[in-house]
Protein backbone atom coordinates (compact mmCIF):
# COMPACT_ATOMS: atom_id res chain seq x y z
CA UNK A 1 0.00 0.00 0.00
CA UNK A 2 1.75 3.65 -0.89
CA UNK A 3 0.76 6.89 0.06
CA UNK A 4 -2.86 6.58 0.51
CA UNK A 5 -5.00 8.98 -2.21
CA UNK A 6 -7.28 10.11 0.75
CA UNK A 7 -4.23 11.63 2.34
CA UNK A 8 -2.27 13.19 -0.29
CA UNK A 9 -5.56 14.73 -1.43
CA UNK A 10 -5.68 15.92 2.33
CA UNK A 11 -2.30 17.73 1.96
CA UNK A 12 -3.60 21.05 1.24
CA UNK A 13 -5.46 20.98 4.54
CA UNK A 14 -2.78 19.31 6.86
CA UNK A 15 -0.35 21.98 5.58
CA UNK A 16 -3.10 24.45 6.49
CA UNK A 17 -3.13 23.09 10.17
CA UNK A 18 0.64 22.56 10.55
CA UNK A 19 1.33 26.24 8.89
CA UNK A 20 -1.21 27.34 11.96
CA UNK A 21 0.58 25.73 14.81
CA UNK A 22 3.93 26.84 13.20
CA UNK A 23 2.64 30.45 13.87
CA UNK A 24 1.34 29.91 17.16
CA UNK A 25 4.01 28.14 19.04
CA UNK A 26 3.50 27.52 22.74
CA UNK A 27 5.99 26.26 24.84
CA UNK A 28 6.21 23.18 27.98
CA UNK A 29 2.76 22.16 29.39
CA UNK A 30 1.52 25.72 28.41
CA UNK A 31 0.12 24.32 25.09
CA UNK A 32 -3.76 25.85 25.82
CA UNK A 33 -4.45 26.78 22.35
CA UNK A 34 -2.68 24.05 20.60
CA UNK A 35 -4.56 21.20 22.61
CA UNK A 36 -7.71 22.93 21.88
CA UNK A 37 -7.67 23.53 18.46
CA UNK A 38 -6.42 19.36 18.73
CA UNK A 39 -9.36 18.40 20.28
CA UNK A 40 -12.05 20.17 18.57
CA UNK A 41 -10.61 18.73 15.52
CA UNK A 42 -10.54 15.47 16.23
CA UNK A 43 -14.38 16.21 18.07
CA UNK A 44 -15.15 17.32 14.63
CA UNK A 45 -13.58 14.04 13.14
CA UNK A 46 -16.18 12.18 14.98
CA UNK A 47 -13.81 10.24 16.99
CA UNK A 48 -15.58 8.32 19.90
CA UNK A 49 -14.08 10.07 22.98
CA UNK A 50 -12.38 12.74 23.38
CA UNK A 51 -10.53 13.84 26.85
CA UNK A 52 -8.39 16.66 27.49
CA UNK A 53 -6.36 17.52 30.73
CA UNK A 54 -4.57 13.81 30.63
CA UNK A 55 -0.71 14.73 31.81
CA UNK A 56 -1.86 18.38 32.53
CA UNK A 57 -2.68 19.60 28.92
CA UNK A 58 -2.75 16.45 26.78
CA UNK A 59 -5.24 15.09 24.41
CA UNK A 60 -6.17 11.89 24.00
CA UNK A 61 -8.78 10.51 21.62
CA UNK A 62 -10.52 7.04 21.27
CA UNK A 63 -11.45 5.89 17.70
CA UNK A 64 -13.68 2.66 17.76
CA UNK A 65 -13.43 -0.02 15.06
CA UNK A 66 -15.55 -2.22 12.99
CA UNK A 67 -15.16 -4.85 15.58
CA UNK A 68 -14.10 -5.35 19.03
CA UNK A 69 -10.30 -6.23 19.95
CA UNK A 70 -7.39 -4.59 21.51
CA UNK A 71 -5.97 -0.61 21.63
CA UNK A 72 -2.93 0.54 20.24
CA UNK A 73 -1.56 4.02 20.63
CA UNK A 74 -0.35 6.53 18.17
CA UNK A 75 1.68 9.92 19.54
CA UNK A 76 2.38 13.23 18.55
CA UNK A 77 4.36 15.61 20.82
CA UNK A 78 3.06 19.17 20.11
CA UNK A 79 5.37 21.99 22.14
CA UNK A 80 7.80 24.20 20.54
CA UNK A 81 11.02 25.96 21.62
CA UNK A 82 12.10 28.92 23.25
CA UNK A 83 14.22 30.13 19.76
CA UNK A 84 14.21 33.06 17.78
CA UNK A 85 12.79 31.87 14.29
CA UNK A 86 15.18 32.63 11.15
CA UNK A 87 13.23 30.81 8.73
CA UNK A 88 11.79 33.60 6.81
CA UNK A 89 8.46 31.64 5.88
CA UNK A 90 5.72 33.61 5.70
CA UNK A 91 4.17 31.34 8.30
CA UNK A 92 7.03 32.09 10.59
CA UNK A 93 6.27 32.26 14.23
CA UNK A 94 4.08 35.39 15.87
CA UNK A 95 5.61 34.80 18.75
CA UNK A 96 9.14 36.39 19.47
CA UNK A 97 11.60 33.44 20.99
CA UNK A 98 9.68 30.78 20.10
CA UNK A 99 9.26 28.46 17.19
CA UNK A 100 8.30 24.89 16.41
CA UNK A 101 12.15 24.01 15.75
CA UNK A 102 11.36 20.38 16.06
CA UNK A 103 9.17 19.51 13.59
CA UNK A 104 5.73 18.87 16.34
CA UNK A 105 3.67 20.76 14.35
CA UNK A 106 3.85 18.51 11.58
CA UNK A 107 3.82 15.80 14.02
CA UNK A 108 0.69 16.93 14.97
CA UNK A 109 -0.96 17.70 11.43
CA UNK A 110 0.25 14.03 10.33
CA UNK A 111 -1.34 12.10 12.68
CA UNK A 112 -4.38 14.49 12.83
CA UNK A 113 -4.74 13.64 9.14
CA UNK A 114 -4.51 10.01 10.03
CA UNK A 115 -7.34 10.51 12.48
CA UNK A 116 -9.85 11.93 10.31
CA UNK A 117 -8.87 9.31 7.79
CA UNK A 118 -9.47 6.08 10.83
CA UNK A 119 -12.88 7.92 11.54
CA UNK A 120 -14.20 8.12 8.72
CA UNK A 121 -13.51 4.47 7.79
CA UNK A 122 -12.80 2.35 10.67
CA UNK A 123 -11.39 0.21 8.75
CA UNK A 124 -9.85 -2.09 11.60
CA UNK A 125 -10.77 -4.11 15.30
CA UNK A 126 -10.41 -2.54 18.14
CA UNK A 127 -9.74 0.81 18.96
CA UNK A 128 -6.71 3.52 18.30
CA UNK A 129 -6.06 5.87 20.26
CA UNK A 130 -4.47 9.23 19.51
CA UNK A 131 -2.47 10.77 22.11
CA UNK A 132 -1.42 14.75 21.42
CA UNK A 133 1.38 15.47 24.22
CA UNK A 134 2.69 18.16 26.22
CA UNK A 135 6.11 18.99 27.11
CA UNK A 136 8.66 16.51 25.07
CA UNK A 137 11.63 19.50 25.15
CA UNK A 138 11.12 20.17 28.86
CA UNK A 139 9.12 19.12 31.64
CA UNK A 140 8.53 15.32 30.78
CA UNK A 141 5.06 15.66 29.35
CA UNK A 142 5.32 11.62 28.28
CA UNK A 143 5.30 10.89 32.15
CA UNK A 144 3.26 12.84 33.17
CA UNK A 145 0.41 11.41 30.63
CA UNK A 146 1.90 7.45 32.18
CA UNK A 147 1.52 8.84 35.89
CA UNK A 148 -2.15 10.33 34.71
CA UNK A 149 -3.19 6.36 34.12
CA UNK A 150 -3.36 6.95 30.28
CA UNK A 151 -2.27 3.56 30.04
CA UNK A 152 -4.80 1.78 31.86
CA UNK A 153 -7.68 4.20 31.01
CA UNK A 154 -8.00 3.89 27.40
CA UNK A 155 -6.44 -0.46 27.87
CA UNK A 156 -3.54 0.32 25.62
CA UNK A 157 -1.63 -2.27 25.00
CA UNK A 158 1.00 -1.08 22.65
CA UNK A 159 2.04 2.39 21.68
CA UNK A 160 3.83 4.07 18.95
CA UNK A 161 5.72 7.21 17.61
CA UNK A 162 7.16 8.87 15.64
CA UNK A 163 9.43 11.79 14.60
CA UNK A 164 10.70 13.64 12.00
CA UNK A 165 14.54 13.79 10.45
CA UNK A 166 16.61 15.86 8.70
CA UNK A 167 18.72 14.44 6.32
CA UNK A 168 16.61 11.53 5.55
CA UNK A 169 14.56 12.24 2.45
CA UNK A 170 10.87 13.04 2.52
CA UNK A 171 8.92 10.57 3.46
CA UNK A 172 11.51 7.81 3.57
CA UNK A 173 11.21 6.02 6.85
CA UNK A 174 14.45 4.34 9.31
CA UNK A 175 13.86 2.72 12.71
CA UNK A 176 16.20 0.40 15.05
CA UNK A 177 14.87 -2.46 17.56
CA UNK A 178 16.41 -1.57 21.12
CA UNK A 179 18.40 1.42 22.05
CA UNK A 180 17.65 4.40 19.59
CA UNK A 181 17.89 7.45 21.90
CA UNK A 182 19.90 7.95 25.27
CA UNK A 183 19.35 8.72 28.43
CA UNK A 184 19.93 12.36 30.01
CA UNK A 185 20.81 13.35 32.91
CA UNK A 186 22.52 17.12 33.89
CA UNK A 187 24.49 17.59 37.01
CA UNK A 188 26.14 20.73 38.41
CA UNK A 189 29.44 20.46 40.18
CA UNK A 190 30.38 22.54 43.10
CA UNK A 191 33.95 22.68 44.23
CA UNK A 192 34.63 24.96 47.28
CA UNK A 193 38.16 25.90 48.55
CA UNK A 194 39.25 29.46 50.64
CA UNK A 195 39.51 32.52 48.17
CA UNK A 196 41.76 35.65 48.95
CA UNK A 197 44.85 37.04 47.32
CA UNK A 198 46.47 36.09 44.32
CA UNK A 199 49.55 37.49 45.15
CA UNK A 200 49.30 34.79 48.34
CA UNK A 201 48.28 31.42 46.71
CA UNK A 202 50.01 29.39 49.86
CA UNK A 203 47.68 30.94 51.76
CA UNK A 204 44.56 30.11 50.21
CA UNK A 205 42.85 26.64 49.12
CA UNK A 206 42.33 27.78 44.93
CA UNK A 207 39.11 25.37 43.93
CA UNK A 208 39.84 26.65 40.25
CA UNK A 209 42.45 24.17 39.80
CA UNK A 210 40.65 21.15 41.50
CA UNK A 211 38.16 22.37 38.86
CA UNK A 212 40.31 21.71 36.45
CA UNK A 213 41.22 18.86 36.91
CA UNK A 214 37.82 17.63 37.92
CA UNK A 215 37.26 18.36 33.93
CA UNK A 216 39.88 16.51 32.67
CA UNK A 217 39.22 13.80 35.61
CA UNK A 218 35.68 13.25 34.23
CA UNK A 219 36.66 12.38 30.55
CA UNK A 220 37.88 8.90 32.40
CA UNK A 221 34.14 8.11 33.33
CA UNK A 222 33.93 6.53 29.60
CA UNK A 223 37.14 5.66 28.83
CA UNK A 224 38.62 3.61 32.14
CA UNK A 225 35.03 2.51 33.82
CA UNK A 226 32.81 1.97 30.78
CA UNK A 227 32.82 -1.21 28.56
CA UNK A 228 34.05 -0.03 25.49
CA UNK A 229 31.37 -1.19 23.61
CA UNK A 230 29.14 1.28 25.88
CA UNK A 231 28.10 4.28 24.21
CA UNK A 232 28.24 6.85 27.22
CA UNK A 233 29.23 10.84 26.66
CA UNK A 234 29.56 12.52 29.69
CA UNK A 235 30.17 16.12 28.91
CA UNK A 236 31.15 19.31 31.04
CA UNK A 237 29.59 22.49 29.36
CA UNK A 238 30.72 25.52 31.56
CA UNK A 239 32.96 26.21 34.11
CA UNK A 240 32.31 29.49 36.29
CA UNK A 241 33.68 31.02 39.53
CA UNK A 242 31.22 32.41 41.67
CA UNK A 243 31.36 35.43 43.84
CA UNK A 244 34.39 37.28 41.89
CA UNK A 245 35.78 38.22 38.18
CA UNK A 246 38.74 40.02 39.35
CA UNK A 247 42.23 39.33 38.02
CA UNK A 248 43.80 39.04 41.35
CA UNK A 249 41.37 37.50 43.50
CA UNK A 250 41.46 33.46 44.03
CA UNK A 251 37.54 32.33 43.90
CA UNK A 252 36.03 30.76 47.07
CA UNK A 253 33.69 28.72 44.59
CA UNK A 254 33.52 27.04 41.86
CA UNK A 255 30.85 25.64 39.78
CA UNK A 256 30.61 23.25 36.66
CA UNK A 257 27.14 21.75 34.49
CA UNK A 258 27.62 18.72 32.71
CA UNK A 259 25.59 15.99 31.13
CA UNK A 260 25.79 12.15 31.00
CA UNK A 261 24.38 10.41 28.16
CA UNK A 262 23.86 6.82 27.70
CA UNK A 263 21.39 3.60 27.00
CA UNK A 264 22.00 1.75 29.75
CA UNK A 265 20.54 1.80 33.41
CA UNK A 266 23.79 0.55 34.61
CA UNK A 267 25.87 2.71 33.05
CA UNK A 268 23.55 5.64 33.96
CA UNK A 269 23.99 4.30 37.94
CA UNK A 270 28.08 3.65 37.21
CA UNK A 271 28.38 7.38 35.36
CA UNK A 272 26.97 8.80 38.52
CA UNK A 273 28.47 6.82 40.87
CA UNK A 274 32.11 7.91 39.06
CA UNK A 275 31.65 11.65 38.95
CA UNK A 276 30.05 11.97 42.65
CA UNK A 277 33.83 9.88 43.53
CA UNK A 278 36.00 12.25 41.59
CA UNK A 279 34.47 15.57 42.67
CA UNK A 280 34.85 14.67 46.21
CA UNK A 281 38.39 13.11 46.17
CA UNK A 282 39.99 15.86 43.54
CA UNK A 283 38.30 18.39 46.21
CA UNK A 284 39.83 16.93 49.30
CA UNK A 285 43.15 16.24 47.67
CA UNK A 286 43.33 20.06 47.35
CA UNK A 287 41.97 20.60 50.63
CA UNK A 288 38.63 21.62 49.65
CA UNK A 289 35.08 20.17 49.42
CA UNK A 290 32.84 19.44 46.70
CA UNK A 291 28.84 18.57 46.33
CA UNK A 292 27.10 17.21 43.32
CA UNK A 293 23.70 18.10 42.54
CA UNK A 294 21.95 15.62 39.52
CA UNK A 295 18.72 16.46 37.90
CA UNK A 296 17.36 13.37 36.35
CA UNK A 297 16.72 13.49 32.81
CA UNK A 298 14.53 11.32 30.33
CA UNK A 299 15.51 7.38 30.33
CA UNK A 300 16.62 5.65 27.19
CA UNK A 301 13.89 5.44 24.43
CA UNK A 302 14.44 1.76 23.67
CA UNK A 303 12.33 -0.11 21.11
CA UNK A 304 10.74 -3.23 21.12
CA UNK A 305 12.17 -5.20 18.65
CA UNK A 306 9.03 -7.15 17.49
CA UNK A 307 7.23 -3.62 17.58
CA UNK A 308 10.06 -2.29 15.43
CA UNK A 309 10.32 -4.87 13.33
CA UNK A 310 6.43 -4.48 12.49
CA UNK A 311 7.06 -0.98 11.98
CA UNK A 312 9.50 -1.34 9.77
CA UNK A 313 7.08 -3.61 7.51
CA UNK A 314 4.66 -0.97 7.27
CA UNK A 315 6.84 1.39 6.81
CA UNK A 316 7.93 -0.85 3.74
CA UNK A 317 4.51 -0.93 2.48
CA UNK A 318 3.89 3.00 2.08
CA UNK A 319 7.60 4.29 1.14
CA UNK A 320 8.89 0.87 -0.72
CA UNK A 321 11.51 1.07 1.46
CA UNK A 322 13.01 1.46 5.07
CA UNK A 323 16.17 1.93 7.29
CA UNK A 324 16.24 -0.64 9.48
CA UNK A 325 19.57 -0.21 11.06
CA UNK A 326 19.54 3.65 11.96
CA UNK A 327 22.56 4.18 14.12
CA UNK A 328 21.51 4.92 17.72
CA UNK A 329 21.11 8.75 18.58
CA UNK A 330 23.02 10.42 22.40
CA UNK A 331 19.99 12.71 21.61
CA UNK A 332 17.18 12.23 24.28
CA UNK A 333 13.25 12.01 24.07
CA UNK A 334 10.55 11.63 26.70
CA UNK A 335 8.65 8.88 24.49
CA UNK A 336 10.98 6.75 26.23
CA UNK A 337 8.22 6.70 29.21
CA UNK A 338 5.58 5.64 26.98
CA UNK A 339 7.88 2.97 25.98
CA UNK A 340 8.84 1.65 29.37
CA UNK A 341 4.99 1.74 30.28
CA UNK A 342 3.95 -0.54 26.81
CA UNK A 343 6.15 -2.44 24.41
CA UNK A 344 6.33 -0.14 21.29
CA UNK A 345 8.70 1.58 19.06
CA UNK A 346 9.64 4.61 17.35
CA UNK A 347 10.22 5.45 13.95
CA UNK A 348 11.39 8.34 11.97
CA UNK A 349 10.47 9.55 9.00
CA UNK A 350 12.07 12.08 6.18
CA UNK A 351 12.28 15.49 6.29
CA UNK A 352 15.06 16.62 3.74
CA UNK A 353 17.78 18.52 3.27
CA UNK A 354 16.31 20.92 5.86
CA UNK A 355 18.13 22.46 9.30
CA UNK A 356 18.54 20.39 11.87
CA UNK A 357 16.28 20.10 14.40
CA UNK A 358 16.23 22.70 17.45
CA UNK A 359 18.04 25.21 15.03
CA UNK A 360 16.48 28.00 14.26
CA UNK A 361 16.45 27.90 10.08
CA UNK A 362 14.41 24.89 10.75
CA UNK A 363 11.08 24.05 9.31
CA UNK A 364 8.91 21.24 8.72
CA UNK A 365 8.59 19.43 5.22
CA UNK A 366 4.88 19.82 4.65
CA UNK A 367 5.35 17.44 1.48
CA UNK A 368 6.54 14.41 4.02
CA UNK A 369 3.12 14.47 5.84
CA UNK A 370 1.11 12.33 3.07
CA UNK A 371 3.49 9.47 3.96
CA UNK A 372 3.27 9.90 7.41
CA UNK A 373 -0.09 9.95 7.96
CA UNK A 374 -0.35 7.13 5.30
CA UNK A 375 1.95 5.10 7.78
CA UNK A 376 -0.03 6.17 10.83
CA UNK A 377 -3.46 4.52 8.94
CA UNK A 378 -1.80 1.30 7.62
CA UNK A 379 0.08 0.20 11.25
CA UNK A 380 -3.46 0.59 13.03
CA UNK A 381 -5.47 -1.82 10.12
CA UNK A 382 -2.34 -4.25 10.29
CA UNK A 383 -1.88 -4.43 14.06
CA UNK A 384 -5.75 -4.38 14.07
CA UNK A 385 -7.21 -6.77 11.33
CA UNK A 386 -10.37 -7.31 11.00
CA UNK A 387 -10.83 -11.11 10.27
Amino acid sequence: MPVLNSLAALLPEMTEWRRDFHRHPELGFEVHRTAAIVAAKLRDFGCDEVVEGIGRTGVVAVIRGRAPGRTIGLRSDMDALPILEATGAAHASSVPGRMHACGHDGHMAMLLGAAKHLAETRNFAGAVAVIFQPAEEDGGGGEKMVEDGMMERFAIEEVYGMHNMPSLPVGAFAIRPGPALASCDEFTVWIEGRGGHAAKPHMNIDPLVAACRFVRAAQSVVSRNMDPVEMVVVTICSLTTEGTTAHNVIPQLCRMNGTVRCYTREARALARERIDALAAGIAASAGGSARVDWVPGYPATVNDARCATFAADVAEEVAGACIRNLPPSLGAEDFSYMLEARPGAMICVGNGDSAECHHPAFDFADETMPAGASFWVRLAERALPLT
